[in-house]
Protein backbone atom coordinates (compact mmCIF):
# COMPACT_ATOMS: atom_id res chain seq x y z
CA UNK A 1 0.00 0.00 0.00
CA UNK A 2 3.12 2.48 0.76
CA UNK A 3 4.11 1.21 -2.70
CA UNK A 4 1.12 2.78 -4.29
CA UNK A 5 0.83 5.96 -2.10
CA UNK A 6 4.31 6.97 -2.93
CA UNK A 7 4.21 5.92 -6.72
CA UNK A 8 0.81 8.38 -6.78
CA UNK A 9 2.14 11.01 -5.36
CA UNK A 10 5.08 10.93 -7.96
CA UNK A 11 2.54 10.95 -10.82
CA UNK A 12 1.52 14.16 -9.15
CA UNK A 13 4.52 15.48 -9.08
CA UNK A 14 5.44 14.66 -12.91
CA UNK A 15 2.09 15.97 -13.77
CA UNK A 16 3.30 19.54 -11.89
CA UNK A 17 6.43 19.76 -13.53
CA UNK A 18 4.12 19.46 -16.57
CA UNK A 19 2.29 21.80 -16.08
CA UNK A 20 5.55 24.19 -15.30
CA UNK A 21 7.00 23.13 -18.38
CA UNK A 22 4.43 23.31 -20.84
CA UNK A 23 2.23 26.11 -19.77
CA UNK A 24 4.62 27.76 -16.69
CA UNK A 25 2.46 27.06 -13.99
CA UNK A 26 2.87 25.77 -10.91
CA UNK A 27 -0.03 23.92 -9.77
CA UNK A 28 1.86 23.01 -5.87
CA UNK A 29 2.34 26.81 -5.54
CA UNK A 30 -0.68 28.21 -6.74
CA UNK A 31 -2.66 26.14 -4.21
CA UNK A 32 -0.75 26.82 -1.27
CA UNK A 33 0.23 30.72 -2.08
CA UNK A 34 3.78 29.96 -3.94
CA UNK A 35 6.59 27.94 -3.92
CA UNK A 36 8.20 30.53 -1.06
CA UNK A 37 5.80 29.16 1.14
CA UNK A 38 5.89 26.70 3.76
CA UNK A 39 3.26 24.37 3.00
CA UNK A 40 4.26 24.18 -0.59
CA UNK A 41 7.67 23.63 0.61
CA UNK A 42 6.42 20.52 2.65
CA UNK A 43 4.25 19.00 -0.49
CA UNK A 44 7.42 19.36 -2.68
CA UNK A 45 9.37 17.32 -0.31
CA UNK A 46 6.91 14.45 0.45
CA UNK A 47 6.88 14.52 -3.00
CA UNK A 48 10.74 14.25 -4.03
CA UNK A 49 10.52 11.41 -0.98
CA UNK A 50 8.02 9.48 -2.72
CA UNK A 51 9.75 9.86 -5.73
CA UNK A 52 13.10 8.85 -4.34
CA UNK A 53 11.06 5.23 -2.84
CA UNK A 54 10.27 4.72 -6.06
CA UNK A 55 13.71 4.10 -7.15
CA UNK A 56 13.65 1.42 -5.16
CA UNK A 57 10.26 -0.34 -7.06
CA UNK A 58 13.02 -0.33 -10.39
CA UNK A 59 15.23 -3.18 -7.66
CA UNK A 60 12.66 -5.44 -7.03
CA UNK A 61 12.20 -9.20 -7.85
CA UNK A 62 9.06 -9.88 -10.07
CA UNK A 63 7.76 -11.99 -7.97
CA UNK A 64 7.12 -9.68 -5.01
CA UNK A 65 4.53 -8.04 -6.94
CA UNK A 66 2.20 -11.36 -7.32
CA UNK A 67 -0.97 -10.69 -5.26
CA UNK A 68 -2.03 -14.07 -3.32
CA UNK A 69 -5.22 -14.90 -3.79
CA UNK A 70 -7.53 -17.64 -1.72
Amino acid sequence: MFDKICLVLAIIGCLNWGLVGLFSFDLVAWLFGGSGEILSRIVYTVIALAGIWCISLLFRPDNEHIAITD
